[in-house]
Formats: C-alpha cells, sequence, structure tokens
C-alpha cells in the first residue's frame, strides 16, 4: 500500500475509529494520526495507521494524553505501536492493588551491593496490597543506551523509565502485558502486536456479517 500524503487523504475516505477512554470520547482519523502522533510519518502506511487506531481502540489508549503513539523511521520494516509511561501509570494507579513503588541506584563498592535512592536507577520495586514482596524489575544502562539525543543529554531519567515500566507491567500483567514503550521495543513485538490487531479486526468483521 503506498504511503499516506495526508494533503492527499480526503474528508471523505478519512477514515475514523471512536472508542472510550478513561471515562471521554477518543476520536482518531488518519489525518489526525498522521499529523499528530506519527513519528517518521513520511515512511507509515495507510493500513499501518488504520492498525494503530484500532490498536488503540482494543487497548482503552488515548493517544491525546500521550498514552499512546506510532514509530516507523524504516520503510523496510513494521511500523512500531508505541505505549507512553502515562499510560502504564494511569492503569497501575486506577488498581485497587497498587501500593506504590521504589525507585534506586544499584552499586558496586566494596565488595557490597548499595541502593541508593535518586532519579537515577537501575531497579524498581513495585508494590501490590495482595502481596508479600514487590515485584522487581533490573535494568542495565548499557543494554538500552542508544545514544539518541535524549539518552546522551539525560541517561538517567531514561533509564529510570525503562525500568518502572517494566516492574509494573510485571506487578500488573493482565493490564500492561502487551504493552510496551519505545525505549524497550523490540521488532518481535511489533509484528505481533500488528498481528494481533489484524486477527481482531477480522474476528470482528466476521461476527458482524
Amino acid at each position: 500500500m503506498a504511503n499516506v500524503n495526508q494533503n492527499a487523504v480526503t474528508q471523505k475516505n478519512d477514515r475514523e475509529v471512536v472508542f472510550q477512554s478513561g471515562g471521554q470520547e477518543v476520536t482518531l482519523t488518519i489525518t489526525t494520526v498522521m499529523k499528530y502522533f506519527a513519528k517518521g510519518n513520511e515512511n507509515v502506511t495507510e493500513q499501518e495507521i488504520v492498525l494503530f487506531m484500532n490498536w488503540c481502540r482494543f487497548q482503552g489508549l488515548n493517544p491525546w494524553t500521550n498514552e499512546a503513539y506510532i514509530v516507523k523511521y524504516d520503510k523496510t520494516k513494521p511500523a512500531q505501536n508505541i505505549t507512553g509511561k502515562a499510560a502504564f501509570m494511569k492503569r497501575a494507579e486506577n488498581d485497587p492493588l497498587y501500593d506504590g513503588f521504589k525507585a534506586g541506584l544499584i552499586l558496586g563498592r566494596d565488595g557490597e551491593v548499595v541502593e541508593i535512592e535518586g532519579s537515577f536507577m537501575l531497579k524498581t520495586d513495585v508494590y501490590r496490597k495482595d502481596r508479600k514482596f514487590p515485584i522487581s524489575a533490573k535494568v542495565n544502562l548499557e543494554e538500552y543506551h542508544k545514544s539518541q539525543a535524549t539518552w546522551n543529554s539525560m541517561p538517567k531519567t531514561m533509564i529510570r523509565k525503562v525500568a518502572i515500566v517494566q516492574a509494573l507491567r510485571e506487578a500488573f500483567p493482565t493490564k500492561l502485558e502487551s504493552l510496551y514503550t519505545e525505549d524497550e521495543f523490540q521488532g518481535a513485538i511489533a509484528i505481533d502486536e500488528e498481528q494481533k490487531v489484524k486477527d481482531e479486526i477480522k474476528e470482528n468483521a466476521n461476527k458482524q456479517t
């Protein structure tokens, strides 16, 4: 399918998806996704945008509140449906079992492991009221540092975000297991998520016939 040119999308064929998220009505069209939520938009196809809109609907994600966006910088690879950190925090905080989290840097000093509270962290503990022990996620900076501008200027903040979302996903798998941020995204996830949405769209279409 040809790449999307937002100037070529007419009002007549500009597909629309409407759904509820967080008690609010969300309306997405090909034009709005292309204009506001697509990174590398010259490479994104119309099919990928339609898949993204339906993925947002199935997951209940609101791009207007920074919960989701679509990324495609390489036209030879599939687009990635990305979940923002805001969605992870909102879903955890809305769960009655959520009991906060603690984050700290893990250092080796004099042969001992020391945890220091602060913004630079490689470990996050998420607490649930129904668990005796916290759910932990440990992240190595070297595995995620991609030498991009934000990682070069704010490595502590970026690795902190990765550790938080990984711990939250493990603590609340039914709500977050298929959602990934751009910093931790892998190609296999993009393919799996795209196929999942295709299957759900096909299933819904069969039910309506």
